[in-house]
């Protein structure tokens, strides 16, 4: 298919693509579903925290203003979380190599263990939810997710273009 989608298929499963992950987005950041989630994983960590701590383990220690930005939230925001998952025992500041006068945020190993027990908890939670699928489904999945997240990031930045003039 082109870079432009072709009007009549591609509008109507662009509306489908776009109600499913509306669906979904809702389904997983519900209140509800994080209790759930919690509950598995054994921990008392809120929705941000745990955002928070998965974004760390995905990457290098990153300065408390690169992490904010790239959670699109406001550094305050962050700056106080920080703060509850350091009391916590599942962050630290570290020296930033790059620049002695500057902080990075690592996870310690309680904090890993946290990341893992919701990775694990949520892990689970899918596998009874596709446990049907056959494993030819699950990896083409697999592939289609990877792909729309790639193309989401390769995107994120770009205007959105206004409808045309009727």
């Amino acid at each position: 298919m082109s870079a432009h989608l072709t009007a009549a298929s591609g509008s109507a499963n662009v509306v489908e693509i776009e109600r499913v992950l509306s669906r979904v987005t809702y389904l997983a950041g519900r209140a509800r579903q994080h209790e759930r989630l919690m509950a598995a994983a054994g921990l008392t960590l809120d929705r941000a925290a745990v955002a928070i701590l998965r974004h760390i383990a995905e990457s290098e220690p990153m300065r408390p203003g690169v992490l904010a930005v790239r959670l699109s939230v406001e550094a305050s925001h962050v700056t106080r979380q920080l703060r509850q998952l350091e009391k916590g025992g599942h962050v630290i500041r570290v020296a930033d190599p790059d620049d002695r006068r500057a902080q990075r945020v690592q996870l310690t190993d309680a904090g890993l263990v946290a990341v893992e027990r919701v990775r694990e908890a949520s892990r689970r939670g899918l596998h009874m939810a596709l446990a049907a699928w056959p494993d030819g489904d699950l990896e083409q999945l697999a592939l289609l997710f990877r792909r729309l997240v790639n193309d989401f990031v390769a995107h994120a930045e770009d205007p959105l273009e206004a409808p045309p003039a009727s």
